[in-house]
């Protein structure tokens, strides 16, 4: 179902984030008390009454800064106001109202959207205070008094939300959609890629180091399926690692290769793979995710005919822990091969989901134990008696034989590799389980 929308905007520092959790029901959105914490769109399911809706965080707006993020900021606000159904402006009862306040107002009201006034920090239950009737200037009706931090007042204004929005509408079939995490160390590209992909300023791209600070969410459907990709924080060496805002970020992008189907990794070609690439690749194979290399500015590096035979052959030695991750050269800039990457997207999906009839395995094992005996130790030989597959996401089987001593990892590799050959396991990581003879 196309869910309606409720955008959360106003001016930095007002409570926005706080308030967005405090809807969802979850930390989502990064709350500190530093202004422009927030950036991006942040996206989130709000249920009231047994409807839904999509929430969406945005940056703190600041209509006469010049400042290159701010700009940005506020034209990622302008764009969730643009797809909103209904607008919450939220202002700080302690603070008063500001002009920044009315210019914001002001902007809105072109919008020519459902707006409700919103005014946080009101903590006290009660008589509202003084402050709170100043906010009648702003000409968009009666403010809701609010904590964002206590939940005081979010029935009445999820009640004054919901009313503004028709939810009589035809809901459309759901489908499969494939999560995608896009990972990597800072400034590989990665809010380039998702911009590409939905043709539209999504994320705030800057060659500033740590633009990105939030997980943002972007559901794409093309002609390859329904994706959700999501944007993550630059990962960068724990040493260089100084204040909470990132420390929260890289926690928040760890928790969307968590929950990611698929993720790509990007790097940048025109700085080479780096160890710090190799860290962060590994925080997806060992949560045990379907990956992809995605090698980035491509376009940016002069090329002749040995340039990407010479860059595989690095990635092959660097990354040999997952030398079953596809390598696909992109550029993030001009969409160059980016068709290729939703190529291996999908059937990195669908290795990591296939599940194999236990009888079809046991015909591979016994081939395979035929080509290539079992090892032994001082006269006694392993035997395996069957084998079966356990789970998906990912693929998990489970050996059965007579002395888990004696498999040896050796064997387990060679074994691993016969069935990524024989059933096309291209993309994901295989878990191999051995269990002796009467374990439980």
């Amino acid at each position: 179902m196309n869910k309606p929308v409720i955008a959360i905007v106003g001016r930095p520092n007002v409570g926005k984030s706080t308030l967005f959790n405090k809807l969802i029901g979850k930390r989502l959105s990064i709350v500190d008390d530093t202004p422009g914490v927030t950036r991006d769109r942040i996206y989130g399911d709000v249920e009231w009454c047994g409807k839904h809706a999509m929430l969406v965080d945005t940056g703190g707006i600041e209509p006469k800064s010049d400042d290159v993020i701010l700009v940005q900021m506020r034209r990622q606000a302008q764009l969730a106001i643009d797809t909103a159904n209904v607008i919450i402006l939220v202002t700080d009862c302690r603070t008063g109202m500001v002009a920044t306040d009315m210019d914001v107002a002001n902007m809105l009201q072109k919008s020519g959207k459902p707006v409700i006034v919103c005014v946080n920090k009101c903590d006290s239950t009660g008589e509202p205070p003084a402050e709170y009737y100043e906010f009648y200037n702003l000409g968009l009706g009666d403010p809701i008094q609010v904590s964002a931090v206590h939940g005081h007042g979010t029935g009445d204004l999820l009640d004054r939300a919901f009313e503004c929005i028709n939810f009589d509408e035809n809901e459309d079939a759901q489908e499969d959609v494939i999560n995608v995490a896009v990972i990597g160390k800072p400034n590989a590209g990665k809010s380039s890629l998702i911009n590409k992909i939905t043709d539209e300023d999504r994320c705030i791209v800057s060659d500033i180091a740590g633009t990105t600070r939030d997980t943002i969410d972007t559901l794409v459907e093309n002609k390859y399926g329904r994706f959700n990709f999501t944007d993550t924080a630059g990962l960068r060496r724990q040493n260089k690692i100084y204040d909470n805002i990132e420390k929260y970020s890289i926690i928040r992008a760890k928790m969307a290769i968590e929950r990611s189907d698929v993720c790509v990794i990007m790097i940048d070609a025109t700085v080479g793979v780096t160890e710090q690439d190799t860290k962060v690749a590994g925080l997806a194979h060992d949560a045990g995710r379907a990956c992809i290399l995605a090698v980035n500015k491509w376009d940016a590096i002069e090329k002749d005919d040995k340039t990407m035979r010479e860059f595989c052959k690095k990635l092959d030695a660097d990354f040999a822990f997952m030398s079953y991750a596809p390598q696909v050269f992109i550029s993030a800039k001009t969409g160059l091969r980016i068709d290729k990457l939703f190529e291996a997207i999908v059937k990195c999906n669908e290795s990591a989901n296939r599940r194999i009839k236990t009888g079809v395995l046991n015909e591979l094992l016994a081939q395979a134990t035929t080509r290539v005996q079992p090892p032994s130790d001082k006269g006694k030989r392993l035997k395996i008696f069957y084998m079966t597959q356990a789970s998906v996401k990912p693929p998990t089987f489970v050996f059965f034989c007579n002395d888990a001593k004696l498999f040896h990892f050796s064997y387990q590799r060679y074994l691993e590799n016969r069935i990524r050959e024989a059933f096309g396991l291209e993309g994901t990581p295989i878990k191999i389980i051995i269990r002796e003879r009467g374990d439980k």
